[in-house]
């Protein structure tokens, strides 16, 4: 059973209509009555078959307003990288002894994964805990890089990651309903330019079939994004 502030919230939108994004973030914000700063989500339906290879929709964007989550950046290097990952203000550094932390306790205190190439060996113990958990670092996500200072600064600046599902959707965070219409336009608006510059060469037909934006308790509230 659905409260009465979320049927109130619910009242306030047309669900056969489609919304300007800007309308449609003033309304996100109106409806969100929960006593936390609800995320506002952003669930995007594309016109691909996830299942081909080469109809993969998955990438990255830096969010201009951030996420308003703070991130805690596991980062897992020897030697030098190491040296850069601690001064570049990763939460946790460690090598084989976190992979053994990780594998024989059960420790998952970290929000972002990142790694050096030739550490993936190591770090491939722990796939099976670290994959279903969205955790294992990736080359796609930016995650298995040499470049551990730019990987954890995009991190800690609002760095997302957006990818399908197995029904074709992508669902991804826009940041806060405190940030204001603004922000929050400006987040959409980045997230947006990136899935359809991603769109596939292989893609036929309509490729945005729905766009919806919805707190973490509020309704939904389609948009007109094309």
């Amino acid at each position: 059973m659905k409260g009465k502030k979320y049927k109130s919230a619910l009242a306030l939108v047309d669900s056969t209509k489609l919304y300007s994004p800007a309308e449609a973030i003033d309304l996100a914000i109106k409806t969100a009555t929960a006593k936390f700063d609800e995320t506002v989500e952003l669930h995007v339906k594309l016109g691909v078959d996830g299942q081909q290879a080469d109809q993969q929709v998955r990438g990255t964007v830096v969010l201009p307003a951030g996420t308003g989550k703070k991130l805690r950046v596991l980062v897992i290097a020897k030697g030098d990288k190491a040296d850069e990952a601690t001064k570049a203000g990763a939460d946790y550094v460690g090598a084989e002894e976190i992979v053994a932390k990780i594998s024989g306790q059960g420790w998952l205190d970290f929000d972002v994964c990142i790694t050096t190439p030739d550490m993936m060996g190591v770090v491939g113990r722990v796939a099976k805990v670290l994959g279903p958990k969205g955790l294992m670092p990736n080359p796609k996500s930016g995650t298995v890089t040499t470049d551990v200072v730019k990987a954890i600064n995009d991190v800690k600046a609002g760095k997302v990651e957006y990818r399908l599902d197995k029904n074709n959707i992508i669902h991804c965070p826009m940041g806060k309903v405190s940030f204001g219409a603004e922000k929050l336009l400006e987040n959409y608006n980045a997230l947006m330019d990136a899935i359809v510059r991603a769109k596939p060469a292989a893609s036929k037909g309509t490729y945005l079939k729905s766009v919806v934006i919805a707190d973490t308790m509020g309704p939904s509230i389609k948009i007109n994004a094309n």
